[in-house]
């Protein structure tokens, strides 16, 4: 029974003990809940027990899991450490940080993680790759990348986060009224333009509404870039949120989106693990990021 227990099978069942849900961890692993809930089965067949109780007041611990998930936390701390300290001895000179970037990351906020790599104790390289964020997710879990930056819209369980940044949402609408708030419940009369479900913009937007317990009407087609967003507006095809430092231009027609008078902010944050060789740097890399955050903020508000 005990010979072999599969690796991927532990990590799903870290991730519910973690998240207390199946849906959330499967999100967080970017697997279908089928597929986690079948691995988790699996392996408590393994086991011999059950780890988790399901009802509708969500997903608790059985005893035998109170038991076991410790134990499977300590081992699956226990083989990343073993990873990070294989890659520190292999590359003992490495002098680069590798960080993955969700492409709606803004340019000053890149240029900020520049400065803050230079001013580290021990000087850095910083490189940087550009993907959606279910492969920045998995690049970072298998040791591809040392930290990512990414919106702050899926848990991942295991990992550092830190809020690095916060920036304004605006509205692109058909109608004319540039620079006129445009509240949140308006928005829920309108059809909004959407991008594939690959930079972090589709989530924050669903659960916007989600949030608020607004409907989320959407054109049925689907646009493939930050410009599209602005160009099909004038088009008549609905309206389209966007970070505001996606618009091509300041002076393009847009609205501040409003919640009951206050701003919609879209955050970002550092994503990094604990058990990285790099992990004093990248702690370091993200207090600095989140500091120049606040800085940044004030002569602005």
């Amino acid at each position: 029974m005990m010979d072999r227990l599969n690796l991927e099978g532990l990590r799903y069942a870290q991730a519910v003990a973690e998240t207390k849900s199946f849906s959330a961890a499967a999100r967080a692993y970017g697997v279908t809940q089928p597929a986690l809930s079948n691995g988790i089965a699996k392996l408590e067949e393994r086991l011999g027990g059950k780890l988790f109780d399901r009802s509708p007041r969500g997903v608790t611990q059985t005893e035998f899991g109170a038991r076991i998930l410790p134990l499977v936390e300590r081992a699956l701390a226990a083989l990343d450490a073993v990873a990070a300290e294989a890659r520190r001895l292999t590359e003992p000179g490495e002098q680069k940080i590798r960080m993955g970037l969700s492409p709606l990351i803004s340019p000053h906020l890149v240029a900020r993680a520049f400065g803050t790599v230079r001013d580290l104790p021990v000087p850095r390289d910083l490189v940087l790759r550009e993907a959606n964020m279910e492969d920045l997710r998995e690049s970072l879990r298998a040791g591809d990348l040392d930290i990512i930056l990414i919106p702050a819209v899926a848990a991942m369980p295991r990992f550092e986060h830190r809020v690095v940044d916060v920036e304004p949402i605006v509205v692109v609408t058909p109608e004319s009224g540039a620079g006129a708030p445009f509240e949140l419940e308006e928005a829920g009369q309108q059809q909004f333009i959407l991008v594939p479900d690959a930079c972090g913009l589709t989530p924050f937007t669903t659960q916007l509404f989600q949030a608020r317990d607004l409907p989320l009407r959407t054109y049925p087609g689907e646009a493939a870039s930050y410009r599209v967003l602005e160009e099909w507006p004038k088009l008549g095809l609905g309206s389209s949120m966007i970070p505001r430092s996606k618009l091509t231009s300041p002076e393009s027609p847009h609205r501040p989106l409003m919640d009951q008078g206050r701003e919609v902010q879209i955050s970002f944050e550092a994503v990094w693990s604990a058990h990285s060789p790099l992990g004093a740097d990248l702690v370091a890399l993200a207090n600095g990021l989140a500091a120049a955050r606040r800085s940044y903020a004030v002569p602005t508000a």
